[in-house]
Order: structure tokens, then C-alpha cells, then sequence
């Protein structure tokens, strides 16, 4: 009889399990966004430290979750879309969380004499990714019902990377043009870089979905 109901039990749909994850993910990247806002909108060293643990502390909170994830995966028969789906939209969302974590991470190692405009505007993008794929995240459960709201948040990603690749394109040739300090040079654009990554990362998180959304909506 234990027998049985081990076999049963993995058998039995566990489906509802995978979307409060996954939209906790989401909240992890909402929250840290907040905080690179904070970030790059200063220059106090000191300060910048301070946000850099808080940012440390939700890319661990989101390295436990989408651990999570695949363990669930391992464990369940049935999911509510293709298992390489799921993983490959947990691995993204944690993309998006490790970029932020890295630009902070660098603005404290580098500690750059002072943080461009462009890179409050990126941040602000960064924000604007991360309330478009909380809301994505939401609408998952219920795909079925209406994908238009769905598909009009992953077209806003893909907008949001568009206007994210002008500010950083405009960045670089300002910084070009008004930086005579090399080491400054090196410094700026690679935490550039990194914030830039995360809203290629973004607009991932949307092909991903929009994946899903031709396969089960």
C-alpha cells in the first residue's frame, strides 16, 4: 500500500504550484529594481554599498527560487506548460535579477567618480521591465482565458529594449566624446553594460512567454 501511494502521488497534476514561484520571481526582480533606481541616483560610496547588499540579498532570495523551480520540475508528472518552458523561463527571470546584481556589484568595485544620467534612465527601464513581467507573470495561470494582455505586455518588453539600446547607444558617444579619463571610461561602460544586459534579458523573459502563449493559448 505505501507502494501505491508513492506511485500516485507522483502521478497525481500539481500544477497550481509552479505560478506563485514564478511570481515571486517576478516580485524579486520588482523589488530590486526599486533599489538600482536608488543606486545609480547617487554617489555616496557608503550608500552605494548599502544597496548593493540589498540587491545581493534578492539575488540570493531569487537563486533559491528558481532552485526551486527545477526541483519541482524534477518531482512533478504533469506541469502546465512543456517542463523546457518552464525552465527556460526561470533561468531568464533569473538573468534579469543577476545583471542588476552585477551592475550594483560594480558601481561598488569601481566606485566611479560619478554615475551619467543614462544610467538613472536605464534603471528607470529596468523598473519598467520589471512591473511589465510581474504582470506577465500574473496572467499566466489564466492564459487560456484572454491572451491579449499577455501579448501587449511582451510587446511593451520588446519596446522597452528598444528604448534601452538608444540610451545606451547615446551613452556611448557621449562618453567618448566628454571622458578624457580612461579608467573612468572602463568603469562606466561596463556597469552600462551590465544594467543594458538586463533589459536584453527582459525582453527574453517575453520571447519566452510569447513561446507559451503560441503553444497553449
Amino acid at each position: 500500500m505505501p507502494v501505491k501511494n508513492s506511485i500516485f502521488s507522483k502521478l497525481t497534476p500539481k500544477e497550481p504550484k509552479f505560478f506563485p514561484i514564478l511570481k515571486e520571481l517576478s516580485e524579486v526582480i520588482l523589488t530590486a529594481s526599486d533599489l538600482m533606481i536608488e543606486s545609480v541616483g547617487q554617489c555616496d560610496h557608503e550608500r552605494s554599498i548599502d544597496f548593493y547588499k540589498k540587491i545581493k540579498e534578492q539575488e540570493k532570495r531569487g537563486d533559491v527560487l528558481s532552485n526551486r523551480v527545477f526541483d519541482e520540475l524534477n518531482h512533478t508528472f504533469i506541469t502546465p506548460f512543456d517542463r523546457e518552458d518552464i525552465h527556460h523561463l526561470a533561468t531568464t527571470l533569473d538573468d534579469v535579477m543577476d545583471y542588476i546584481n552585477s551592475a550594483a556589484k560594480r558601481i561598488v568595485l569601481y566606485n566611479p567618480k560619478r554615475m551619467p544620467e543614462s544610467a538613472t534612465q536605464l534603471a528607470q527601464l529596468i523598473k519598467e521591465d520589471a512591473i511589465c513581467i510581474d504582470k506577465a507573470v500574473d496572467q499566466l495561470d489564466v492564459l487560456k482565458k484572454d491572451a491579449k494582455i499577455i501579448k501587449a505586455l511582451c510587446t511593451e518588453l520588446h519596446d522597452i529594449e528598444n528604448k534601452a539600446d538608444d540610451v545606451y547607444e547615446h551613452f556611448i558617444i557621449d562618453l567618448f566624446e566628454q571622458e578624457k579619463d580612461g579608467i573612468e571610461v572602463v568603469k562606466l561602460k561596463e556597469i552600462m553594460q551590465e544594467l543594458e544586459k538586463a533589459t536584453n534579458a527582459a525582453e527574453q523573459v517575453g520571447k519566452i512567454i510569447k513561446t507559451i502563449i503560441v503553444k497553449y493559448a
